[in-house]
Order: structure tokens, then C-alpha cells, then sequence
């Protein structure tokens, strides 16, 4: 006799304090009290920040924690959390170790893609984010979203 899985999906959000998303300086703030500040400037993180249709924030997932110089972003488990979450936009954040905040080719390629993934399943990607201690860059100011 076969068994075969069964997938169950679930949403229990368990919001303590609602915070609103209204600009890219809010983004940051909210990602520098949810870093670990004994590692921002020794190696690469990625986390992401899921949305509401208000921007209210539903939640914060590390995704990776890589090298001094490069993490793995895999847009499929982005998206997994995403549609798990009912979340209708999200931004991306990641830090810089170097202290550089200018996007390597890499960043817009992953920012290019991911864009285009969210699209497909109606998720917006409002902004992606690269911060150190210091400060921020952020694509959407920029226009590169």
C-alpha cells in the first residue's frame, strides 16, 4: 500500500503591535532593530518583509545567512512564504558587510527577477533594500523598481 502525503495549509497571524510600512526610511528602522548587530558587518543576511494590503507588516523571515560577500536568494521559498502568508506586496533586505551600499549586478538581477516572479502571482515587490549600520539604499527611491 502507497501513502502518500497530504499538504495542509494553514494562517494563524499572531500580531502583537501593528506597524505600517510608508516609506523606505520606516523599512529601515524596522530591519535595524531586527538585525543582529554583532554580525551586520561580518557576514551577508537576507530577510523579508511581508505586507498586508494596508502595509501593514504581517511578518519578518530570515531567509539566508551566507559569507562575508554573498547569500543564496531562492525566489521559490520567497514565494512559498509569500502566498502562505496572504501577503499582497513584500520587500527584500539584505546587508552589505563592507559598508558599501551601492547594488552589485547580482543585487539587480535578483531584484529583476524576483520582481518578475511576484508579478506573476499578483504579490507586489515594493522595495529591496540594502542597509549596513550607517544607512540605506533603497531600489524603489532610486527608480530601479
Amino acid at each position: 500500500m502507497n501513502v502518500i502525503s497530504e499538504i495542509e495549509v494553514s494562517y494563524n497571524p499572531q500580531r502583537i503591535v501593528e506597524y505600517q510600512i510608508s516609506d523606505s526610511s520606516k523599512t529601515y528602522e524596522l530591519m535595524l532593530s531586527q538585525w543582529n548587530w554583532k554580525e551586520i558587518e561580518m557576514l551577508e543576511e537576507v530577510k523579508l518583509i511581508f505586507l498586508n494590503r494596508n502595509n501593514i507588516v504581517i511578518g519578518i523571515y530570515n531567509l539566508a545567512k551566507g559569507g562575508i560577500s554573498q547569500c543564496t536568494v531562492d525566489i521559490r521559498i520567497i514565494l512559498a512564504v509569500a502566498l502562505k502568508s496572504l501577503s499582497t506586496s513584500i520587500i527584500l533586505v539584505h546587508n552589505h558587510p563592507s559598508g558599501n551600499l551601492q547594488p552589485s549586478q547580482s543585487d539587480k538581477e535578483i531584484t529583476k527577477n524576483l520582481k518578475e516572479a511576484c508579478k506573476m502571482v499578483q504579490i507586489a515587490l515594493i522595495d529591496h533594500l540594502i542597509i549596513t549600520k550607517e544607512n540605506y539604499y533603497s531600489f524603489a527611491d532610486e527608480g530601479l523598481l
